[in-house]
């Protein structure tokens, strides 16, 4: 059965451009699909709908999430498609299943005023240090960049006239985010001091966050580190910001203003619009608890309520 798999996993790399990371997943996500057939003596090129549907109530019996239980299932239908498209199998095997329902929760994030705060207490630390936090700050919120892009960015990105950045994110894909006049003033006086961070005798950094780290740039686990103690100095709670949090902060902050999902979904790297689409019910939800905050008629209900909950003497 391994021999499927890895026609199905050197397709993705080839065509795709799946990265390592991803492929690591799909494989641990078949081995443990094929060791389930395996069990009830069924090869993968003679699996049916009801073999898919057993693994998944099986996986559901054990208490597996319903994200996860998405995920394998996502792996399975790219993998059964793959056999079908390829003659192996007569039909798509998934084509009947029906996906777990995961309740996906809609993400975290900040608000306008709480990134002004982060923002602030940035460019209170002195120094170099200061300089660069707000560097990184500025330009998380401004590109909505995955932290792995943000940290590994070169150091020719401060260097470019242009107002935008190419990125590459997953898959090895490039895309173009535009720059705010905020961040490129902060990438400019940050700049001079990129020196600051190199390892003794090093003369320079292919890098715009150079760092004495292993990787040569700063490290993700210090960049969040940093995040913390800046919402503790600014008076937040650290447990609410992250990296992640702010690309959330910068997404959904587009769309309250009126941004196209389609622009939105470029500037993050969403392979899918569906990804980028959990942004509109954040800002449902907003629209919804402010009508019925502030709405007149909400109010006066609420009034009514309350005068009901009263009791008479």
């Amino acid at each position: 059965m391994s021999r499927f798999r890895d026609a199905f996993l050197e397709m993705m790399v080839a065509e795709r451009g799946a990265s390592k990371n991803t492929i690591d997943a799909y494989r641990r996500d078949l081995e443990h699909y094929e060791a389930f057939l395996t069990h009830r003596g069924v090869s993968v090129d003679r699996a049916d709908g009801a073999d898919i549907s057993d693994y998944l109530a099986g996986l559901e019996a054990e208490g597996v999430k319903s994200t996860t239980a998405a995920r394998r299932l996502s792996a399975l239908r790219q993998f059964h498609r793959f056999l079908f498209a390829e003659g192996i199998t007569g039909s798509d095997a998934t084509a009947s299943v029906d996906s777990p329902r995961t309740g996906r929760p809609l993400p975290k994030y900040l608000s306008e005023e709480e990134v002004d705060r982060l923002l602030a207490a940035a460019r209170d630390v002195e120094g170099a240090e200061g300089l660069r936090l707000t560097c990184l700050l500025e330009l998380l919120y401004a590109t909505g960049l995955r932290v792995s892009e943000l940290v590994t960015l070169p150091a020719s990105a401060a260097r470019r006239e242009e107002p935008f950045l190419t990125v590459r994110g997953k898959g090895g894909k490039e895309r173009l985010v535009p720059l705010s006049p905020a961040s490129q003033t902060a990438m400019r006086d940050y700049f001079p001091a990129r020196h600051s961070f190199l390892s003794a005798g090093v003369d320079d950094s292919p890098f715009l966050f150079p760092s004495r780290s292993e990787e040569g740039h700063l490290t993700r686990q210090r960049f969040g580190q940093q995040l913390k103690a800046l919402a503790l100095e600014s008076g937040l709670d650290p447990a609410k910001v992250s990296p992640h949090v702010l690309r959330h902060a910068f997404a959904a902050h587009l769309v309250a203003h009126g941004a196209d999902l389609r622009t939105v979904q470029q500037m993050l790297g969403h392979a899918d619009i569906a990804t980028t689409q959990i942004y509109t019910h954040v800002l449902n939800e907003r629209m919804a608890k402010l009508v019925a905050e502030k709405h007149p008629l909400a109010k006066r209900r609420l009034g009514q309520a309350r005068g009901m909950g009263k009791r008479s003497d």
